[in-house]
């Protein structure tokens, strides 16, 4: 089954007065790349996240954007140390009166003490809330999966009709084949008795062997069999389940190289044709494959 590399997905959850939305988009890629887009207060589930993304996708850029709107992810309670407050503030009492100063202790001289206020986070509420996170990021992945396995039954349909269109010309090129080679003697017989312009009946066969040699280097039989071959493997591979734009670009390549073999060892002008048809044919095929999985 084909799969294309984009997609979207986007789930929100709401938990003690927050909402939490989490988006995901992936775009074409060699690999599986993972980049997150989250608080900082998130950081330590990142790879937990991650762990949810290789359980859906195998190749393609994938990027995680998570927003927090509300009360926040963790609750926090400040919390002030009145003991040491109070020895804080009978100290500085004292201090007045010892050496006789004057005026009053200013807030923002207790503010900037030390050790008298902490932050105290809900931690009771942080599995719950990133089990949420959790199970938001596994929907939006199954939305983004399913993007893209739509988006990869198209592909198949541009696939397929191309494939065809490259079948018919390369059952063309096998039905010119034995016309050419005949031509191709031809033209070559003619060209060599015109050249020697004498009677060539007692070195006929010897001049049949030379002839056939020359010919021989402009028969595509193999290149027209192996293409055939690559055909059938291109169809079977997109029938198959997993990530298969890799092995499918590697067919691609292979293709392309026979076909380039039949252009430089054709010299026949509908050959050539179907050639440069073939070629445009397999680079738009080439360009569909770089967004399959």
């Amino acid at each position: 089954m084909v799969n294309s590399m984009t997609g979207y997905g986007r789930n929100v959850v709401h938990v003690n007065n927050t909402d939490i939305s989490v988006e995901i988009r992936t775009v074409n890629h060699r690999f599986l790349d993972i980049s997150t887009k989250i608080p900082r207060s998130l950081l330590v589930m990142e790879e937990q996240m991650k762990k949810v993304i290789q359980s859906f996708f195998h190749r393609g850029r994938v990027d995680i954007f998570v927003n927090i709107e509300g009360e926040g992810l963790i609750q926090r309670k400040l919390i002030v140390n009145w003991e040491l407050m109070d020895q804080y503030i009978t100290s500085l009492q004292e201090i007045k009166e010892k050496y006789h100063l004057n005026g009053d202790i200013p807030i923002e001289m207790v503010t900037k003490i030390e050790d008298l206020f902490t932050i105290q986070e809900n931690e009771q509420e942080h599995d719950y809330m990133y089990d949420a996170i959790l199970s938001a990021v596994e929907s939006s992945s199954k939305q983004v999966a399913e993007m893209r396995s739509k988006e990869g039954q198209e592909l198949v349909k541009d696939l397929v009709s191309r494939i065809e269109i490259i079948q018919n010309i390369v059952k063309q090129l096998g039905e010119r084949r034995d016309i050419v080679i005949i031509e191709y003697r031809e033209r070559i017989k003619a060209r060599i008795e015109e050249y020697l312009n004498e009677d060539l009946t007692g070195d006929k066969f010897k001049l049949n062997q030379e002839v056939a040699m020359l010919a021989e280097k402009g028969d595509v039989t193999e290149e027209v069999t192996r293409l055939n071959s690559h055909i059938s493997q291109f169809l079977k591979t997109i029938s198959q389940k997993g990530p298969i734009g890799r092995k499918l670009d590697f067919i691609l390549q292979e293709m392309h190289r026979e076909t380039n073999t039949i252009g430089s060892k054709s010299n026949d002008v509908l050959i050539s044709e179907w050639v440069v048809t073939l070629k445009s044919e397999i680079e738009k095929i080439k360009e569909q494959v770089q967004n399959v999985e």
